[in-house]
């Protein structure tokens, strides 16, 4: 398989450092299940829940073992894109980088809606209101839970505006919540279909959906392509000028080559933008490679 490295705990403060290893308190419909993850010496991952059924066990597993990509099987990406004279070398200084998955569909969905057009550090501070106030709480651990849509979609458009949201972004966010709360949209359901329902509704657009796409339902071939991020760097990457901005479409188009993988590409350019790793003096073409 793939390496692994487990990841850090999250800015918001549901997944939560413990002793060597990582935990999180899921819901599996209304069964509050506990979910321990640690790296074993050997490199592999050891997973322990508890739970009062075994529904719940499963379902918390399943949910956790998707946000952590443990089971993802990156080889394929590795092996074709190792001598990338973009990201390969931040491929082979880092080959366990993976997409920071959330293990709840709505709980992705109001991520994006809350890192809409703001920078993070503002964005992690309207999630831990957010949490604070909605989310469900086990009061044997400490441990907190996303919100359910049923709690947000409760909550008047000011109380959520009174947590750092701009107002439209808080009518965009109790719409969307009402929406799954109803049924009418189904988080679960095919992708592209979920993906056209959400862009029906206002104040959500490209972005949004292409982040639950990669984080939430986990598609590496979706690339957040409007990121404030990514039209920054494609733009000086491709123009050579520091201060040169992409458009989407620009962005699209630069990730194309890497196909199927385009979004997992993506987390490397940021990753490798961070570390200093990208060669940005001139114009950079992606995706000419040497296979290994």
């Amino acid at each position: 398989m793939s390496p692994f490295r487990l990841p850090c705990a999250s800015g918001d403060g549901l997944l939560r450092r413990r002793g060597p290893g990582l935990q999180r308190l899921l819901h599996v419909g209304d069964e509050a299940v506990v979910v321990a993850v640690a790296q074993a010496a050997d490199g592999g991952v050891v997973f322990a829940v508890r739970s009062q059924s075994e529904q719940g066990a499963r379902g918390g597993l399943e949910r956790m073992r998707f946000a952590t990509g443990v089971d993802d099987d990156l080889r394929e990406f590795h092996a074709t894109f190792w001598r990338d004279p973009l990201l390969g070398r931040a491929i082979r200084a880092n080959p366990c980088l993976r997409p920071r998955r959330r293990p709840g569909r709505f709980e992705t969905l109001v991520a994006a809606i809350t890192e809409q057009l703001i920078d993070i550090e503002r964005a992690i501070g309207i999630q831990r209101r957010l949490i604070s106030t909605c989310g469900r709480r086990c009061p044997e651990t400490g441990l907190r839970d996303a919100p359910s849509a049923g709690a947000i979609a409760d909550v008047s458009p000011a109380r959520l505006a009174s947590f750092g949201l701009a107002e439209t972004r808080a009518l965009t966010l109790r719409r969307a919540a009402r929406e799954v709360a109803a049924g009418r949209i189904d988080l679960a359901g095919p992708h592209e279909r979920v993906w056209d329902a959400l862009r029906r509704l206002p104040g959500i657009g490209s972005w949004t959906v292409e982040y639950l796409a990669l984080y939430g339902h986990g598609r590496y071939d979706q690339v957040p392509a409007g990121d404030l991020g990514f039209l920054k760097l494609v733009g000086r990457l491709t123009t050579g000028r520091p201060r040169a901005r992409a458009d989407e479409a620009g962005v699209r188009e630069f990730f194309e080559p890497y196909g199927r993988w385009r979004g997992l590409a993506g987390e490397y350019l940021m990753w490798a933008g961070r570390q200093g790793l990208l060669v940005t003096a001139g114009r950079s073409t992606p995706g000419r490679h040497v296979a290994s």
